[in-house]
C-alpha cells in the first residue's frame, strides 16, 4: 500500500472517530440529565438497595445538642414583683445518637419505624459540668399554680399548705444533671400516689427525661419506590393522620417529612416542611440562599418570620392560641397544660417587649437563628443548626402563697441547639457518587462533542490539500511540452558549429 493510500485510510479513520465522538457527545447531552435523574431517584428512595438507605437507617452524621440555661440572679426580688434578671450558663454539650428500629415495609408504599435517641455528656466540649447548680423556676409548683388560677379558694389554700409541707418553693437550686435527666420530687410522688393517671412521669422529673433512651413516636412515611411524588412524606404518626393538640384543622395537620430527608430536585421556590413531635406540630422553613458546603452545592433554609407569630400577626397561626405576644408559641395543650412557650433563643424575632421584660437577654440573628443546608439535587441535609427556647409563663396567683407578688412575665428556662454536619467517609462517598460523577458526565459530553468536531475537520483539511496538489500538478503538466521544446532547441544550438566571423562579431560586442 502506497503512502498516499495509507494517508487516506488514516484520514478516514479520524473522520469516523470524530463522527463517533460527536454522536456520543450529542447523545449524552440528551440522555445524561435523564440518567442522573434516574440515579438520584434510585439512591434517595427508602429501599435497602439504595445508596442512602443506611444513612437513613442509622444517621452517620455526628449530632450534638448544646444546652444553655438561664440562671436566675434575683429570685427573691422576682417574688417581690421586680423584673427578673438572668445570666446564660453553658453550653452543656451532649453527643446525640440516633438509630431506627422496628423498620417495617407496608403494602401501600410506606415504611414504619421507631427512632430512638440517647445522649452522652461531652465535658471536653462543654463550658461547665453536669454537677453545676442552676437557679430555675420550679416548673411543677408554678405550673400547678397557673392551673389553679380559676379554682376555688379553698383548693388553692390547700395546695399552698401542701407545697409548704413538701418544702416546695417558686424557685429551686438544682444541678444541670437533675434539671436535664430528672430528680426525685415529693410533689410528683404525691400526685402519682393519689392521682396515678394525671402525670406521664412515673419516676424522676426532668426537662429531657422523656427524651433520653426513648423514641419520638411511630412514624409511617412514603418510601418513593412505587410513587416517587410522595417520597419521605409522613403518612401517619402514632397511627394518626392529624393531631388534636390545636384549635384548627390546619394547625393539627401532619405535613412534610419526618425531618431527615426531603424530595430531590429542589428549586428556590421549594420549602422544607416537617413534623416535629417535640413541638407537637408541623414546621416549615423557607429558602434563603444558595451556597457551598465542603465542595457540595447547597440551599440554605431558615425559619420565616411567621413561624412563631401569633394569630393577630399571622391569622393561620390562630389555631395555636391562646397567644401572648408574637414570636412565642403556646405549647401548653401538648405539655399537660403547663404554661410553656416555644420560641427562638433570647426571644429573637419576637415582640421586643418579651426580651425587655427580662434583664440579661440579647437577641442576635447570627447567634440565635436556625438553618438547614440541603443538597438540592438529592434533598439530603449536609449541615444543620436548629435552635429553640423553652420558657415558662409565671405570675402571682391569689391564694397560692408561693407565688408572692410575681409580675406576669414569660421567663426563659433554657435554650438548646441541635447541630450536625456530614463529614468523613460519608461525606466523601456522597461527594463521589452524587456530585463528582454527575459533574464528570456533564463535562464529558461537551469534551466528546468538541473532540468529535476537531476530528471531523481532518477529512475536510485532507480533501482541500489533495485538491490543491492536483491543481498544481495539472498546471505544471499543461505547460510542460513548450518547455521541453525550448530546452531541446537550446541544446541543439550548442552542438551546431558557429559561422566564420561570428566570434569576432561577438567579441566586438
Amino acid at each position: 500500500m502506497g503512502r498516499s493510500a495509507r494517508a487516506r485510510w488514516a484520514v478516514v479513520a479520524l473522520g469516523c472517530a470524530g463522527l463517533l465522538c460527536a454522536v456520543l457527545g450529542a447523545v449524552m447531552i440528551l440522555a445524561v440529565p435523564s440518567i442522573i435523574k434516574l440515579q438520584v431517584y434510585k439512591n434517595v428512595r427508602i429501599d435497602p438497595s439504595s445508596l442512602s438507605f443506611n444513612m437513613w437507617k442509622d444517621i452517620p452524621v455526628p449530632f450534638y445538642m448544646s444546652v444553655y440555661f438561664f440562671d436566675i440572679v434575683n429570685p427573691s426580688a422576682i417574688l417581690k414583683g421586680q423584673k427578673p434578671q438572668v445570666r446564660e450558663r453553658g453550653p452543656y454539650v451532649y453527643r446525640e445518637y440516633r438509630h431506627k428500629t422496628n423498620i417495617t415495609f407496608n403494602d401501600n408504599d410506606t415504611v414504619s419505624f421507631l427512632e430512638f435517641r440517647n445522649f452522652k455528656f461531652q465535658p471536653d466540649k462543654s463550658n461547665g459540668l453536669e454537677s453545676d447548680y442552676i437557679v430555675m423556676p420550679n416548673i411543677l409548683v408554678l405550673s400547678a399554680a397557673m392551673m389553679l388560677e380559676h379554682k376555688h379558694m379553698s383548693l388553692k389554700l390547700f395546695m399552698t399548705l401542701a407545697f409548704s409541707t413538701l418544702g416546695q418553693r417558686a424557685f429551686m437550686n438544682r444541678t444541670v444533671g437533675e434539671i436535664m435527666w430528672g430528680y426525685d420530687d415529693p410533689l410528683v410522688n404525691l400526685i402519682n400516689q393519689y392521682l396515678p393517671n394525671m402525670l406521664p412521669v412515673k419516676g424522676k422529673f426532668g426537662l429531657f427525661s422523656e427524651l433520653n433512651n426513648s423514641d419520638s413516636g411511630l412514624f409511617t412515611v412514603f418510601t418513593g419506590i412505587q410513587n416517587f411524588s410522595r417520597i419521605h412524606l409522613v403518612d401517619r404518626w402514632n397511627g394518626l393522620s392529624k393531631v388534636n393538640f390545636w384549635h384548627s384543622d390546619q394547625c393539627n395537620m401532619i405535613n412534610g417529612t419526618s425531618g431527615q430527608m426531603w424530595a430531590p430536585f429542589m428549586t428556590p421556590e421549594s420549602s422544607l416542611e416537617f413534623y416535629s413531635p417535640d413541638a407537637c406540630r408541623s414546621m416549615k422553613l423557607v429558602y434563603q440562599e444558595a451556597g457551598v458546603f465542603s465542595g457540595i452545592p447547597i440551599y440554605r433554609f431558615t425559619a420565616p418570620d411567621t413561624l412563631f407569630a401569633n394569630g393577630s400577626v399571622y391569622p393561620p397561626n390562630e389555631g395555636f392560641c391562646p397567644c401572648l405576644q408574637s414570636g412565642i408559641q403556646n405549647v401548653s395543650t401538648c405539655r399537660l397544660n403547663a404554661p410553656l412557650f416555644l420560641s427562638h433563643p433570647h426571644f429573637y424575632n419576637a415582640d421586643p417587649a418579651l426580651a425587655d421584660a427580662v434583664i440579661g437577654l440579647h437577641p442576635d440573628e447570627r447567634e440565635h437563628s436556625l438553618f438547614l443546608d440541603v443538597h438540592p439535587v438529592t434533598g439530603i441535609p449536609m449541615n444543620c443548626s436548629v435552635k429553640l427556647q423553652l420558657s415558662l409563663y409565671i405570675k402571682a396567683i391569689k391564694g397560692i402563697g408561693q407565688t408572692g407578688k410575681i409580675a406576669p412575665v414569660v421567663l426563659p428556662l433554657m435554650w438548646f441547639e441541635e447541630r450536625g454536619a456530614m463529614e468523613g467517609d460519608t461525606l466523601r462517598t456522597f461527594y463521589t457518587q452524587l456530585v463528582l460523577m454527575p459533574k464528570v458526565l456533564h463535562y464529558a459530553q461537551y469534551v466528546l462533542l468538541a473532540l468529535g468536531g476537531v476530528l471531523l475537520l481532518a477529512p475536510v483539511i485532507y480533501q482541500i490539500w489533495s485538491q490543491e496538489r492536483c491543481y498544481l500538478f495539472w498546471s505544471s503538466d499543461k505547460k510542460g511540452p513548450k518547455n521541453k521544446e525550448a530546452m531541446q532547441a537550446y541544446s541543439e544550438s550548442l552542438m551546431t558549429p558557429a559561422a566564420k566571423g561570428t566570434v569576432l562579431q561577438e567579441a566586438r560586442l
